[in-house]
């Protein structure tokens, strides 16, 4: 099989997949994604076991009947961030060598690659494609908050993990993320008209932000530490001493000293009231450990490196400060690396875009780092 002749069929599904809406909380559409690619996974000889979920979309556990117990295990994503309609607005399109729509990077472009990377495996004649656990979640935009439990469970005993998000803007891997929390602070007050009786009022809007200011002199760049309140909500009326008050909270750690450390600070900022009279909720936790680059990690990166250089295609690694379940996958200690995806750039935006020469070149990529894994596996054992 020839992957780079495979390229119009690739954009053919890609196109199918970007125009299905799959948000997070849009559970038929993300189980659409799934219903359309289980088939190629079946085709391919793999069983299909599906992780059912009430409010979100299924998550998919695909395994080949000959491998009890696999050593790779494959994360990508079925779900996306934008909301229903979306794909109604902006559809698949491709102008200038490049391929646009919801989700086209993040991460439709890696479920095709995935498919056709285990089809090339398979038509070559390697048995390295039934060596390969692969999971699909439907809610790792939302901190694969169902997911997770599965991704650590699936992991144990594997000897790699190979995450699917796409590659950086320069093709860069990923061999180190921060971790990341969410938190939500609800402040409840007293009402009171603002020009009658203002005294008999107590301000859920004063008080958060009281609480946004203390939160936010928890930020220490320097040292990889950064703390948001990125949405808040509050307030029925100008006239009127606001009774509620929502804060939406970002956080992101270096280390995971870090990510205990801030849940405490975070605990102590909402332990009391600045102004009296008014109660603090605080929910939410870190979600995401860091993953951190650590010998595993750079002898993998290496792997991929030789492998890339074999197939005439320079691969550098970085880090981020975004979020991915390769943070799971890391901290049990697998050697890991994310970005395997193809090239693009601004996800979670309108001009969210695919270059279209890396579908294949990272699905050849892809299915040689699994190749070469194998191989090296094979070799260790014999």
């Amino acid at each position: 099989m020839d992957v780079h002749s495979k390229e119009n069929e690739m954009l053919v599904l890609l196109e199918k997949l970007v125009n299905i809406d799959s948000g997070s909380y849009y559970k038929k559409g993300v189980d659409q994604v799934g219903k359309e690619l289980i088939p190629f996974f079946i085709e391919l000889g793999y069983d299909i076991q599906k992780v059912k979920q009430h409010d979100l979309g299924d998550h998919v556990i695909i395994q080949h009947p000959e491998r009890k117990q696999s050593s790779i295990l494959i994360v990508a994503h079925m779900d996306t961030v934008f909301e229903e309609g979306t794909a109604n607005d902006r559809p698949f399109s491709i102008k200038d060598g490049r391929a646009f729509g919801p989700g086209v990077i993040d991460m439709k472009a890696s479920l095709v690659t995935v498919i056709y990377a285990l089809r090339y495996l398979k038509e070559s004649g390697s048995s390295a494609y039934k060596d390969v656990e692969i999971i699909l979640n439907s809610d790792e935009e939302i901190g694969s908050l169902t997911s997770r439990e599965i991704i650590e469970k699936e992991a144990i005993g594997k000897s790699y993990a190979l995450i699917m998000e796409p590659a950086r803007r320069d093709g860069s891997l990923v061999t180190e993320r921060r971790g990341s929390g969410r938190f939500t602070i609800e402040v409840h007050g007293k009402a009171a008209h603002s020009g009658i009786e203002p005294e008999k009022g107590r301000s859920a809007i004063e008080e958060l932000a009281h609480k946004i200011v203390k939160l936010h002199e928890l930020n220490d760049h320097e040292h990889g530490v950064s703390v948001n309140v990125g949405i808040i909500e509050g307030g029925d009326a100008v006239n009127t001493v606001s009774a509620m008050a929502i804060g939406h909270i970002d956080v992101r750690v270096s280390t995971p000293e870090q990510a205990e450390e801030m849940e405490h600070k975070i605990e102590e900022v909402c332990a009391s009231s600045d102004v009296s009279g008014t109660e603090i909720e605080l929910t939410g936790d870190m979600r995401r450990p860091p993953m951190l680059k650590n010998k595993k990690i750079e002898d993998l990166f290496n792997i991929v490196k030789k492998v890339g250089e074999d197939l005439g295609i320079e691969i550098k690694d970085t880090k981020t400060g975004g979020g991915s379940d390769a943070s799971f996958t890391s901290a049990m200690g697998i050697p890991t690396i994310d970005g395997l995806g193809p090239i693009g750039g601004n996800a979670h935006s309108s001009k969210e875009y695919l270059v279209i020469s890396s579908l294949t070149e990272r699905t050849l990529l892809l299915a040689k780092v699994i190749e070469r894994l194998m191989n090296d596996k094979y070799e260790k054992t014999n």
